[in-house]
């Protein structure tokens, strides 16, 4: 799978998938906080377009605009000009009522600290998103997607007697239970140990292969983005570089190009 820019476009070929293919349409997108003189530019016209059924990784130096990016993505945060588009529809102008809906019915979320309730069941922490979509939840659904992140049998238990990395496989049968759109991860791996993070990631890999899910991971690690299809590097709230298919040691030297190229003097010794 290889990335294009076209028009200041960044595409995803998978071969150019066919425009109501697109899980992620991001067009002209800007964020800015605050006004005048003090105004803060978290977003300088992001334009994306990523098919479904792709694992794309979001990096960039910190301050970049990688948290914003998703939320915007994501519908968490609204962008101050530009559209967003995901599974071919437009939530920009939508009411919060509405964004909320579509949130829990049609994505899915993983995020550092699990976001588990305590005080529900394995079982229940992965339908919750059916229930709040006032759908009826699904026990046997549950049960298979439990399974395929290798938690069987452990329906019942609690957050509380899982491990870390048990928990963040909940997360991930829990974004995955709505068949949604689009998976938006958020530094999913950055509270597991190296090898936890691996068998995270590789489930997040394993969504995109074989459930065709769509995923968005924001991380810091390049270990964790060698996982993915393509990297985008975001500086200064614009998309500056993209990387298709590379090592981490590939993906850790772009990186450190990026930094050095906005901070020449960073890791020069006074």
């Amino acid at each position: 799978m290889a990335l294009r820019r076209a028009k200041n476009t960044w595409r995803t070929t998978a071969d150019a998938a066919p425009a109501h293919d697109w899980a992620v349409e991001l067009r002209g997108v800007r964020r800015q906080y605050g006004r005048g003189a003090s105004a803060v530019h978290a977003l300088r016209g992001i334009d994306l377009t990523l098919p479904r059924g792709s694992f794309t990784a979001v990096m960039g130096p910190s301050g970049s605009g990688k948290s914003t990016f998703l939320q915007c993505a994501a519908g968490l945060d609204r962008p101050t000009d530009g559209s967003v588009r995901l599974g071919g529809t437009e939530i920009t102008g939508m009411s919060e009522n509405k964004l909320t809906e579509l949130r829990r019915s049609r994505l899915g979320f993983v995020f550092q600290a699990f976001n588990l309730l305590p005080s529900l069941t394995v079982e229940q922490n992965v339908v919750l998103p059916m229930r709040l979509a006032g759908d009826r939840p699904d026990r046997r659904r549950a049960a298979e997607l439990l399974g395929q992140v290798g938690l069987a049998g452990k329906g019942d238990r609690r957050p509380g007697e899982l491990s870390g990395g048990q928990q963040q496989r909940v997360a991930i049968a829990r974004a995955l239970v709505t068949s949604p759109d689009v998976i938006f991860a958020d530094e999913p791996t950055g509270a597991l140990d190296t090898t936890t993070a691996a068998e995270i990631l590789a489930l997040l890999r394993n969504a995109v292969d074989s459930l065709r899910a769509t995923v968005v991971m924001v991380t810091h690690d390049p270990a964790a983005a060698a996982y993915a299809d393509q990297v985008l590097f975001l500086a200064d709230g614009a998309i500056a570089d993209a990387l298709p298919s590379a090592s981490s040691s590939q993906i850790a030297a772009r990186m450190t190009a990026l930094t050095t190229a906005r901070h020449p003097l960073a890791g020069v010794a006074a």
